[in-house]
C-alpha cells in the first residue's frame, strides 16, 4: 500500500466531482473489503473525567467547565460484564477508553486483566489510555490486546490551536511504540474543529504516510460540548457543524488513500441523517460504534442502527477479523 502520498495529490481527490470520488472510493473499497458488511464496536468508558490534557473538544478535559465530575478507574467485573452485553448486542470488538495523559504501573494489573478477560469472549480487544511507555505497550500486547488507538486529532498546523499539553511528536512516540508491541493501530481525528479543507487534507497526509496504514480509522464529527474550549467557541456560528457533503468527501478520501484500513463513523454520527450515512458507506466506511454513548457523548442507539442497516441492506461483520477480498 502506498504510504508516498503528496498533499498536492489528496488535494486533488478533495476537489474532484462528488460522484466521481464516491464511484473511486467504492472501487477501491471492493478491492479489499466485503461490500455491505459493517463492523459493530461498543466504546466504553473505564475510567471518567479529570484529565489533565487541555484538549479543546474533550469533556473529560480537567480544563473544561463542563461538570463532569472524574471518576475513578472501573473494577474489572464491571468491565466484562458490559463487554458480555456488547457481544450479546452483536459487537465484534470492545474498546475501553481512559480520560488519563497516561496510565500509571501500578493501574496496569487492572488493565490487562480486562484485556484478557474481554479478549476470551472471542471479542476484538481496543483500549485508548493516552501515551504510552514501550513497556506498556508490550505489557498490553501480551495481554491480548489487539487495536491501541492513539489519534493524531487533525493536520500538523491544526493541531496547536486544539491541544497544547501533548506535542504533535509524542503522539507519534506513542504510535511507534504501539507497532512495536506488535499491535495494531488505531489512529483517526475529528473533522469540524474550525480547521480550513487544506487541514483536512494535512490530516489525512498524515495518516496515509505514516510507516504503515493504521488498521482502523476513526473519522469523528466534533460534538460541539458546552463548557469545552471548542464548544463554546464554535456555539452558533456556521463552523459549528461540518458540511455535510464535506465530511463524506473526507471519508472518501480516507478510503482511497488507505484501502486496507477499517474507516470507522465514530463521534457525531447521531446528528447524521439516514442519507448522510448511507453516503458515507458508499464512500468506503465499513465500521461504527454502536449503542447510545460514546464515552460521554450522545450515539444514535443499537435500535437506530438496526433499522438503518435493515433498510440499507447492511449486515454487522461476524467474524473476529475483518473478511478482505482480492488485494491489487
Amino acid at each position: 500500500m502506498r504510504t508516498d502520498w503528496t498533499r498536492g495529490e489528496i488535494a486533488a481527490l478533495f476537489e474532484r466531482p462528488l460522484l466521481d470520488l464516491l464511484w473511486q472510493a467504492q472501487q477501491v473499497h471492493r478491492r479489499h473489503h466485503a461490500p455491505n458488511e459493517v463492523q459493530l464496536s461498543t466504546l466504553l468508558s473505564i475510567k471518567t473525567g479529570g484529565c489533565p490534557e487541555d484538549c479543546g473538544y474533550c469533556s473529560q478535559s480537567a480544563h473544561a467547565k463542563t461538570g463532569l465530575k472524574a471518576e475513578k478507574l472501573m473494577d474489572v467485573d464491571a468491565v466484562l460484564a458490559s463487554a458480555a452485553e456488547a457481544k450479546a448486542a452483536g459487537s465484534g470488538r470492545f474498546c475501553m477508553g481512559a480520560a488519563w495523559r497516561e496510565p500509571k504501573d501500578r493501574d496496569m494489573d487492572a488493565l490487562c486483566e480486562m484485556v484478557a478477560g474481554v479478549k476470551a469472549m472471542g471479542l476484538e480487544t481496543c483500549m485508548t489510555l493516552g501515551m504510552l511507555t514501550q513497556g506498556q505497550a508490550d505489557r498490553l500486547a501480551a495481554a491480548g490486546l489487539d487495536y491501541y488507538n492513539h489519534n493524531l486529532d487533525t493536520s500538523p498546523e491544526h493541531y496547536g490551536a486544539i491541544i497544547t499539553t501533548r506535542t504533535w511528536q509524542e503522539r507519534l512516540d506513542t504510535l511507534e511504540a504501539v507497532r512495536a508491541s506488535g499491535m495494531a493501530v488505531c489512529c483517526g481525528g475529528i473533522v469540524g474543529m474550525g480547521e480550513t479543507r487544506e487541514d483536512r487534507v494535512g490530516f489525512l497526509h498524515a495518516l496515509a504516510t505514516l510507516p504503515a496504514h493504521p488498521e482502523s480509522v476513526p473519522i469523528n464529527a466534533l460534538v460541539p460540548v458546552k463548557g469545552t474550549v471548542l464548544g463554546d467557541m464554535l456555539a452558533g456560528t456556521p463552523l459549528a457543524k461540518i458540511d455535510d457533503i464535506e465530511f463524506v468527501r473526507t471519508v472518501a478520501v480516507a478510503r482511497i488513500t488507505m484501502p486496507r484500513s477499517m474507516v470507522r463513523l465514530s463521534a457525531g454520527r447521531e446528528s447524521m441523517s439516514e442519507s448522510t450515512q448511507a453516503l458515507c458507506f458508499l464512500a468506503g466506511a465499513n465500521s461504527i460504534f454502536t449503542g447510545d454513548k460514546l464515552l460521554t457523548t450522545p450515539n444514535a442507539g443499537d435500535n437506530a442502527d438496526a433499522a438503518l442497516f435493515a433498510k440499507l441492506g447492511l449486515v454487522a461483520m461476524t467474524s473476529e477479523e475483518p473478511a478482505r477480498v482480492a488485494a491489487e
